[in-house]
C-alpha cells in the first residue's frame, strides 16, 4: 500500500470521526426532547403534523403496541410503492412513457424500500417514472430509515427506565427522526451534490449528437426465428434524467442505497466527481457512526457510545486496508503474461471507475457493506475473490459494523448483549448490562436476532443452488458462480442490497424469493428489538457492584469485537470457502511453478 493510500483512507475516516461528537450530541437532544434548535423552530409545524394525524404524542407504548404501530406502517408504504408501479403508465411525471412495472419485480422492489434494503433486480432509467421515484422510492428511503432510528430510540429507552410499562411512542420517534435529522442533512447534501453536477431536473430524456459514431452489436431474431446478431451504428445518445439528487442524498444518508440509474453512484450524473464521491461515501456511515455518542449520552456514559464506536472503526479500518491491499495486488494470473502485467502494474481496475481508483472504490466497497447501505461506485463482481471475500462477509456479520441507521447499533447492542452473557458465565455471576440484568427472556430474544439472517442467507442460498430455476439465472460456473448466489442472499438476507454481477435475478423465482427473506430478516430483527426494549424497560436499576464487568474499557471493546468476528466466522466460513475461498486458492494455484 503506497503512503497516497494510506492518507486518502486516513483522511476520510479523520474526518468521519470528527464529526460524530456534535452530530450525536444534536440527535440525542432531538430524541430527550431537547432545545435543538430546529426542533424548536418548526415545533408548532410538529404538532400540526401530530393533530391532522390524529396521534396523541403524550401517549406511552408498551413495547407491542410500538411494533404493531411500526408493522402497520411499514405495510402501508409497501402497498402505496406497488400501486404506484404497477400504475405509472396511468400517472404523471412519466416523460418517457415507460410502462407498468411486472407484478413480481413491482413486489421485491416494494419489500426491498420498505425495508431499507433497496436490492434492484431493475434497471431505474428504463423502468421507473419519475413520480414513482420521488413519491414511491424517496419517500421510503426516509421513512425506512426513520423506522430503524425509532427503534433503536425505544431500545435505549429500555435501558433508561426503570418498572415502566412503555417504551415510548413510534409515531413522535419516526416523526422526528424524520422532520429533525435526515431532512435536514439531505437538504444540504442535495445541495453540495447539484453543486457536483448531480442532475435535479423533472425535464425528458435528452438525445445528443456525438462526435463520433459509434458501433454495437444488437442482437435479434430472423424471418425463421433464429437469434442473429447485427452491428448497429449511430451518431446520437439518449442522455438519461431525473431528479436524482434528492434520492441520492437520503439513499446515503439513511443507508438505503437504491441507485436513481441502473449502474448506482458509478454513474456520473449520480456521483461526478471526487469530491461528490468523497461526500457520498461520507454520508453512507456518518449517522450511524454518530448514533453511538447519541446512544452514551442518553444512557448518562458517552463512554458506552465510545466504546461500540472503537470496537467498529477497528474492524472496519482493517477490513478496508485487506480489502486495498488485495486489488492493489491485483490478478496474478495476469502477472504470468509479460505483456498484461504493464497493464496490472497499478492493480486490478476492472470494473472501477479510473476518476476514483482503487483506494476509493475499496474504501466504498466497504464502507457500503459495512452500514446496511448497498450502493457502489464499482463492480464487486470484477474484485479479486478476497477484495470480494470482505464487503461479502461484512454483510453476513449482521452488518452491525456501523450497520444502517438504528438498525446497525442496535444490533451491535444485542451482541454486547451476548458478550456479557458470556462474561457472565466465566465468573459464575448473573449478566448486567447499563445497570440492567440480562436474564433468559433477553437471551433468547437476543439468539432470534442472530440466528435469523443466517438462516435466511444459507437457507436461501441452498434452495437456489438445488432449484433449475435458481441455478438457470447463474451465469457463471464453479466457485465465483456460488459466490454471486450466496452474494445475493447475503445482500437480501441483511437488508444490504448490492450485488456481484453475474446473476440475473429479476426473475419471478428470485423476486419472491428475495423479497421475503427481506422482510423475515427485517421485522424478525425489529420485533424481537422491541420486546428486549419492553423486558429492560420494566427491570429496576442494579447499582454496579465489585463483581460488575465494565462496559467502557478497552477490554470490554475487544470482547465485543471477538463476539461479533466469531459468530461471523463460526456460521459463514464453511460457505465462504467454497466460493471467494477456493477461487483465491484456484487462481493462485495456476500461477505457481
Amino acid at each position: 500500500m503506497t503512503a497516497q493510500s494510506f492518507l486518502q483512507i486516513m483522511l476520510y475516516l479523520v474526518v468521519l470521526l470528527a464529526l460524530v461528537k456534535p452530530l450525536g450530541a444534536y440527535m440525542a437532544r432531538i430524541y430527550q426532547d431537547e432545545p435543538a434548535g430546529l426542533n424548536r423552530w418548526l415545533a408548532s409545524f410538529e404538532k400540526l403534523l401530530y393533530r391532522c394525524c390524529g396521534i396523541d404524542a403524550k401517549q406511552d407504548m408498551r413495547w407491542a403496541q410500538y411494533a404493531l404501530a411500526l408493522l402497520v406502517f411499514n405495510l402501508l408504504g409497501l402497498l402505496a410503492v406497488y400501486a404506484l408501479q404497477r400504475l405509472q403508465a396511468f400517472l404523471p411525471l412519466n416523460p418517457q412513457n415507460l410502462a407498468a412495472v411486472n407484478p413480481d419485480s413491482a413486489f421485491n422492489t416494494a419489500v426491498s424500500f420498505a425495508t431499507n434494503t433497496n436490492w434492484q433486480g431493475y434497471g431505474g432509467e428504463t423502468t421507473m417514472s419519475y413520480l414513482t421515484q420521488m413519491l414511491g422510492l424517496t419517500v421510503q428511503n426516509f421513512l425506512s430509515a426513520a423506522s430503524g432510528m425509532a427503534v433503536l430510540v425505544a431500545l435505549v429507552r429500555g435501558f433508561i427506565r426503570r418498572n415502566s410499562d412503555g417504551i415510548g411512542n413510534f409515531w413522535v420517534d419516526m416523526t422526528r427522526s424524520t422532520l429533525y435529522i435526515l431532512l435536514p442533512l439531505s437538504l444540504v447534501l442535495a445541495m453540495l451534490l447539484v453543486g457536483q453536477g448531480v442532475v435535479q431536473t423533472t425535464n425528458p430524456y435528452q438525445t445528443v449528437t456525438l462526435t463520433e459514431a459509434v458501433s454495437y452489436q444488437q442482437s435479434t431474431l430472423d424471418a425463421t426465428g433464429k437469434p442473429v446478431t447485427e452491428i448497429i451504428k449511430s451518431q446520437q445518445q439518449t442522455l438519461a434524467l431525473g431528479p436524482a439528487a434528492a434520492q441520492i442524498a437520503i439513499k446515503q444518508l439513511g443507508t438505503n442505497g437504491g441507485g436513481f440509474f441502473n449502474v448506482n453512484s458509478a454513474h456520473p450524473f449520480e456521483n461526478p466527481t471526487p469530491l461528490s464521491n468523497f461526500l457520498e461515501m461520507l454520508a453512507i456511515l456518518l449517522i450511524p457512526a454518530s448514533l453511538c455518542y447519541s446512544f452514551g449520552v442518553m444512557v448518562g456514559d458517552t463512554r458506552q457510545g465510545w466504546v461500540i464506536l472503537a470496537a467498529m472503526t477497528l474492524i472496519f479500518t482493517s477490513l478496508v486496508f485487506v480489502t486495498v491491499t488485495a486489488e492493489q495486488s491485483g490478478n496474478p494470473l495476469l502477472k504470468v503474461d509479460q505483456i498484461a502485467s504493464e497493464s496490472q502494474a497499478g492493480g486490478n481496475m476492472e470494473g472501477k471507475e479510473t476518476r476514483f481508483g482503487i483506494v476509493n472504490s475499496a474504501l466504498w466497497a466497504v464502507a457500503t457493506t459495512a452500514a446496511s447501505n448497498g450502493s457502489v461506485n464499482a463492480m464487486h463482481d470484477s474484485f479479486t475473490p478476497l477484495g470480494g471475500l470482505v464487503p461479502m462477509w461484512l454483510m453476513q456479520l449482521g452488518e452491525v459494523i456501523f450497520g444502517g441507521v438504528g438498525c446497525g447499533l442496535y444490533g451491535m447492542i444485542v451482541f454486547a448483549i451476548v458478550a456479557v452473557f458470556i462474561a457472565g458465565l466465566m465468573i459464575g455471576r448473573t449478566p448486567e448490562y447499563l445497570g440492567k440484568k440480562i436474564e433468559a427472556f433477553e437471551m433468547k430474544m437476543a439468539a432470534v436476532i442472530i440466528l435469523v439472517p443466517p438462516l435466511m442467507v444459507l437457507g436461501g442460498t441452498a434452495l437456489a443452488l438445488m432449484l433449475e430455476v435458481g441455478k438457470v439465472a447463474v451465469l457463471n460456473n464453479g466457485a465465483h458462480g456460488f459466490s454471486e448466489v450466496l452474494y445475493a442472499f447475503s445482500s437480501a438476507g441483511n437488508n444490504n442490497g448490492s450485488a456481484f454481477g453475474g446473476l440475473s435475478a429479476n426473475t419471478p423465482f428470485y423476486n419472491l424469493m428475495l423479497g421475503l427473506i427481506m422482510l423475515f430478516s427485517r421485522y424478525w430483527l425489529m420485533i424481537p428489538v422491541l420486546a428486549i426494549a419492553g423486558s429492560l424497560a420494566n427491570k429496576k436499576i442494579v447499582p454496579a457492584g465489585a463483581g460488575t464487568l465494565p462496559t467502557h474499557t478497552p477490554l470490554f471493546a475487544v470482547l465485543l469485537m471477538i463476539t461479533v468476528l466469531m459468530v461471523g466466522a463460526l456460521t459463514f466460513v464453511p460457505a465462504l470457502a467454497l466460493g471467494p475461498i477456493v477461487e483465491h486458492l484456484q487462481m493462485t494455484q495456476q500461477v505457481m511453478p
